[in-house]
């Protein structure tokens, strides 16, 4: 009998160990381009959609700055995550995410910004200007308009500030000359911001940010998500959800699609990019 109960009570605990395990939410991992309290307000909606459409448990996250999400997605430890097209080069090869879709119909560019009333008028004007950019390794915003740069012979002394938003708010309070960016971030900007900014020079467009699958997922759980990014993308009533985060909709992306990045020849974050 003794036996017969340590059995049975390893089985109960063996039981009990998967539910625990299969109860743990589906982390979703935002890239920090602004606050995370205001990702998180832009976010959620959306992530409660896809909770709802799928039954699935998924619980929003972020990092304090790109570097420590960078960091995070080195030890795998997002189970989905929305990412810029180098971080997904990067991490693509090691852990391994799996691009699940991207923004349909659009190419992501950089951009440089100025105040609007900055005597800068052209790219060579900013000669020896220090430029505000989100992080080393934020793709469109530093690393394509810093090579822009680079590549037209213009010294520039790049200062990082953490954040679009703080890129933004730096070259309006004239802390910086000129700044590095998106569209995307630069739209979602409070418009007693943004009518204080001029876009100086956009880059040529690459394949925009993924939303990407931890290489560990369950099909059936891939899969379940991105038939709920399909189905909002598709459904009008519910706009709303893709215009918090600045998006039209999503369509399926295979990992090839960003062969465009990797042809620019980044191969790790080790990289020295300025």
């Amino acid at each position: 009998m003794g036996l017969y109960l340590r059995c049975v009570s390893l089985t109960v605990f063996f039981l009990l160990s998967s539910f625990s395990l299969s109860a743990d939410p589906i982390t979703f991992g935002v890239v920090p381009q602004q606050s995370a309290k205001k990702m998180a307000e832009k976010w959620q909606p959306l992530i409660d959609y896809i909770s709802n459409f799928t039954g699935l448990d998924i619980e929003f996250k972020t990092a304090k700055d790109i570097p420590t999400f960078e960091s995070d997605l080195a030890q795998g430890k997002y189970d989905l995550a929305y990412i810029n097209p180098y971080h997904f080069v990067v991490f693509n090869e090691s852990p391994g995410y799996r691009s699940l879709v991207h923004q349909k119909d659009k190419k992501i560019r950089g951009l440089i910004v100025v105040r609007k009333d900055s005597p800068i008028k052209k790219i060579d004007d900013l000669a020896g200007a220090e430029i505000a950019f989100p992080a080393p390794a934020a793709f469109a915003a530093t690393i394509i308009t810093s090579a822009h740069l680079r590549n037209n012979d213009i010294p520039f002394i790049p200062r990082y500030v953490n954040s679009h938003d703080s890129v933004y708010l730096a070259v309006q309070r004239n802390f910086f000359s000129a700044g590095g960016g998106i569209i995307r971030t630069l739209n979602t900007l409070p418009e007693n911001v943004r009518k204080d900014l001029r876009v100086l020079w956009t880059s040529e467009g690459y394949t925009p940010h993924p939303i990407v699958t931890h290489p560990n997922m369950a099909e059936a759980d891939r899969q379940a998500i991105l038939n709920a990014l399909i189905a909002v993308s598709n459904d009008t009533s519910k706009s709303l959800l893709l215009k918090n985060i600045g998006l039209s909709g999503f369509t399926a992306s295979d990992d090839k699609d960003w062969d465009d990045v990797r042809a620019l020849g980044i191969a790790s974050l080790s990289r020295p990019h300025l």
